[in-house]
């Protein structure tokens, strides 16, 4: 079978880890071809450009920047991309005969590209719904709702939706919001494909390998850890977070760590300059194997959404954690079930993001409490492996169930 997909994440092999790198080796150890059209901003200066490999080929196509951009630019370059995407489609592959087109979002503007795939080829396409847009612009603020931007982007949203032969969702919430505000879309074409990975099977740090990672960075190791780690953007980034900082620096048995970065680094590094707090570490974004390293060094995972969201969220960050056995505590918006799955399934604690009370009592029921952390870490690794790993949702794609 030969698989086609596109990506605004840059691919120049799969030997990362991830969701999607994982996602596209599961492919290929069951002896399918693999191509990958992924966006290559401008910041890096080069043209398109194409690198095959054995059952694997990516096409790196150039665009405007996407990630590192102002929102001005950010949605020009989303605009663009699917003329972009579809042109170098056709040149270098125009001749390959695709079984299944698969694309995730964001972005929602590959219709042609999509469209023009499946036409030629007779194939199925699968949509992995990774966010709700432009509805999660208009829950920040960024978007004015019904305004002309938004019906651009809502019409093109639909036009998506319209074209998928299937669309997997994160989350039973996920699915339940587009079924419920798309209701010309066929329910039974909406279904759960959440965030997987390979999972892997590791030992745990002795005391000594964990306190020699931590001072390394200069963190203690006489408290819990609880790290937040992964992309610093509006999402995640917001004044509950700030206060959740502020009220640590009166406890003794907890450290924070936020490492990440994101169009809110930034400002989230302004406040560690004027605050300069002594039980908070900020770290820049590290390569994945020295992240994967530093991970296994703390002790809970933190998740941060804004509680203006109307949409679903569910953080890519989890399974991180879950597959390093570290219970989470998380704050969220009422309509994202990250917070009551984690709760439901014994591996983490939820309060409404702002409720700050909840959220510190949350952190001292796990502050110190090596057995607690050591239980609820191995329900959520159990969890994760039942539920979100790779050969699963590669079943499931691939309608091998």
């Amino acid at each position: 079978m030969n698989i086609l997909f596109l990506s605004i994440t840059r691919f120049d092999n799969i030997d990362t880890r991830g969701i999607y790198p994982d996602l596209m080796r599961e492919f290929i150890n069951r002896g399918h071809d693999v191509y990958i059209a992924s966006a290559l901003e401008r910041r890096f200066g080069k043209q398109t450009y194409l690198v095959k490999a054995k059952h694997c080929q990516f096409l790196n196509i150039a665009t405007l920047n996407i990630r590192s951009a102002g929102l001005m630019e950010k949605g020009i370059s989303m605009l663009m991309l699917d003329r972009q995407f579809d042109k170098a489609i056709s040149r270098y592959w125009g001749d390959v005969p695709f079984d299944i087109v698969l694309y995730a979002t964001p972005p929602v503007t590959f219709y042609d590209a999509i469209k023009h795939v499946k036409e030629r080829c007779k194939c199925r396409s699968y949509l992995m719904l990774k966010d709700i847009f432009p509805q999660n612009a208009v829950d920040l603020g960024l978007m004015k709702p019904g305004g002309l931007l938004y019906k651009v982007f809502r019409k093109k949203e639909k036009r998506l939706y319209e074209l998928s032969d299937r669309i997997g969702c994160m989350s039973e919430a996920n699915v339940e919001y587009v079924i419920d505000n798309n209701p010309e879309i066929d329910p039974a074409n909406v279904e759960l494909c959440p965030n997987a990975i390979q999972p892997l099977q590791r030992d745990r740090l002795s005391d000594v390998e964990r306190n020699k990672i931590l001072s390394r960075y200069n963190i203690p190791v006489d408290k819990t850890i609880f790290i937040n780690g992964g992309n610093l953007g509006k999402p995640q980034v917001g004044e509950f977070l700030f206060k959740v900082l502020e009220a640590n620096e009166s406890r003794a048995d907890s450290h924070i760590v936020l490492i990440g970065d994101g169009t809110e680094f930034k400002r989230v590094e302004r406040w560690f300059d004027e605050h300069k707090p002594s039980n908070a570490t900020l770290l820049s974004a590290m390569p994945k194997d020295e992240y994967d390293e530093f991970i296994r060094a703390c002790h809970v995972g933190m998740i941060f959404l804004d509680r203006r969201f109307t949409i679903p969220n569910f953080p890519s960050r989890l399974l991180t954690y879950l597959e390093n056995r570290m219970p989470v505590v998380v704050a969220s918006d009422v309509s994202t079930d990250i917070g009551r799955i984690a709760e439901e399934r014994g591996f983490g604690l939820w309060c409404e993001s702002g409720d700050l009370e909840t959220f510190v009592r949350n952190m001292t029921r796990l502050s110190g409490s090596a057995e607690n952390i050591k239980e609820m870490g191995c329900r959520g690794y159990d969890f994760m492996v039942k539920n979100y790993s790779v050969d699963l949702i590669a079943d499931n794609i691939l309608n091998e169930k």
